[in-house]
């Protein structure tokens, strides 16, 4: 509650700017849940300080643009952003791995699920453009198709408990469950159907 008391503070007092920034630092790494930062949006826009509408334009817009530039400087610099000390301790040796063996094993479908993914989503999307296999068209397809689901359910779950905002939370722990719960049945899916392809080959 702490870290939404703050951001409702934030977006009350600067509005869709402040909103559209901490998302974009949020692509960058920084250590602040995004799903909390769009839920304090839609609050915001349940007071009436905003429109929940543009809310979501907003919001769709900060975190497409966070993670397009992630993707950009990973294509543009390739293993060079490595050097680059901040850029260093969101992508660690141990992360790279980990990202690598994914890709290897999902394919591009990681693009997708690295929205659900905050501790990954950064070195995902840098090692996305890091391989320079992957054109930006796809990655913005993928992660763009991904923001569509997770980005006006934040937003509105917000806008509508905004008069409660204890249950409201409630709300959003159920919501964050449910959405592991959905990822790990669709890394099921995606592990069997690896391990069919690997068998028929």
């Amino acid at each position: 509650m702490d870290i939404l008391q703050v951001l409702l503070d934030l977006f009350a007092s600067y509005g869709y700017l402040a909103v559209f920034l901490v998302l974009l630092l949020c692509g960058f790494g920084l250590p602040i849940p995004e799903d909390v930062t769009l839920v304090a949006g839609g609050i915001i826009s349940g007071l009436g300080y905003t429109d929940v509408h543009t809310m979501f334009a907003v919001g769709m817009a900060g975190v497409l643009i966070g993670d397009g530039i992630m993707f950009t400087i990973g294509r543009v610099f390739g293993d060079r952003v490595l050097q680059f000390r901040p850029i260093a301790r969101i992508l660690t040796k141990e992360r790279f791995e980990a990202v690598q063996e994914k890709f290897s094993k999902y394919g591009n479908w990681v693009l997708f699920v690295a929205r659900f993914l905050p501790g990954l989503r950064s070195p995902i999307f840098l090692t996305a453009g890091m391989t320079r296999r992957i054109p930006y068209w796809r990655f913005l397809l993928l992660d763009g198709f991904a923001a569509l689901i997770s980005v006006p359910v934040w937003v509105y779950l917000g806008h509508f408990g905004a008069s409660n905002i204890d249950q409201l939370m409630v709300w959003v722990h159920r919501g964050q469950y449910g959405i592991l719960a959905v990822l790990a049945l669709l890394g099921l899916v995606l592990g069997g159907l690896w391990y069919w392809r690997k068998r028929k080959a």
